[in-house]
């Protein structure tokens, strides 16, 4: 009778989960879901197919059609591109090194917090110390702070360190440069990892906690928990966060202002379309390339991990 209690709880469990998931799964499969489905997927294509017939369009019908009328009188051009990446002119958008720029701030940016993160989220959810609930609703507290009070205090930190009744504790940076990425990694850094730390640990904690404990009875320390077990369990979770943060950083423009400059040697690619639609607002066929180009890197990055996102968001959405 002892051990046949938990064994009956535990059925009614699974069954009750496994019901939620069917109706759960009977929704999204009806009819309306489907509808709903289409109708955005058309909301969100629509644009971005005219904007990317109108990157490829010459500017004298840029200017006085509109793209549908493309189908009627097709013609077609890759000059805009090859003026917006790589004229030489002030006037051409010149976005060949920005491109470089974005990319130099965001893979770095996206990698550091992901790494960081899934350390301190495995610490919070299996090791034991003294306080780890407390610093575990901290660091959920910080999600609240918005991001522009953080902004001078942190660029005080740069320009000119931090000191303690006189005493210098940290110089100040002083970086010239491609050195002012370092900034600007460290400041998504920050910023992103309350919420990366939040969501993987939600994923961490919710492993079997029976199988942490025949790893440690096999001889199995943290690290190797983590990297054999834990990390592979977690990769849609990963990549869940990866695609937010990888599209919070790429289409970032205060940040990345305020920390790199304006100048072409760290600027990214949304300094310089904010610049070519202000300057060039009637530019027509160099913005819509300037967009697609600055639209495409995301677009492959989500198509490529979509797998994996879908997963990291319905992991543990249904728990018994």
């Amino acid at each position: 009778m002892t051990t046949a209690t938990p064994t009956v709880g535990t059925g009614v469990q699974a069954t009750r989960a496994t019901t939620r998931a069917g109706r759960v799964r009977k929704r999204l499969n009806s009819r309306t879901a489907t509808l709903v489905s289409i109708v955005i997927a058309l909301l969100w294509t629509v644009p971005t197919f005219g904007l990317f017939i109108s990157s490829l369009r010459p500017e004298t019908q840029i200017k006085t059609t509109g793209w549908w009328t493309f189908f009627s009188d097709p013609q077609f051009t890759l000059r805009n591109y090859q003026e917006v990446l790589f004229g030489r002119s002030s006037s051409s958008g010149q976005l060949a090194s920005y491109f470089i720029n974005s990319l130099a701030i965001t893979i770095p940016s996206v990698l550091f917090p992901l790494a960081f993160a899934a350390l301190a989220a495995y610490a919070l959810a299996w090791i034991n110390f003294r306080g780890r609930d407390w610093v575990y609703i901290a660091i959920f507290a910080m999600q609240i702070v918005p991001l522009q009070m953080a902004l001078v205090p942190l660029l005080s930190f740069f320009s000119t360190g931090v000191s303690l009744g006189g005493v210098t504790l940290m110089p100040a940076w002083e970086l010239d440069g491609a050195q002012k990425f370092a900034q600007v990694w460290f400041a998504h850094t920050c910023f992103a990892l309350p919420f990366a730390v939040f969501l993987l640990h939600n994923f961490i904690s919710q492993l079997p906690g029976d199988l942490m404990e025949a790893a440690r009875v096999d001889g199995a320390t943290h690290p190797k928990i983590f990297r054999t077990i834990v990390l592979p369990l977690i990769t849609p979770a990963l990549a869940a966060f990866g695609i937010f943060q990888f599209l919070w950083v790429w289409n970032d423009l205060l940040v990345a202002l305020i920390f790199a400059g304006g100048n072409s040697e760290t600027a990214p690619l949304t300094v310089r379309l904010a610049e070519m639609a202000g300057s060039r607002g009637n530019e027509w066929q160099r913005l819509t390339a300037g967009a697609f180009v600055s639209i495409v890197v995301p677009l492959i990055v989500f198509l490529s991990l979509q797998r994996f996102f879908v997963r990291g968001l319905l992991a543990g959405s249904v728990k018994g």
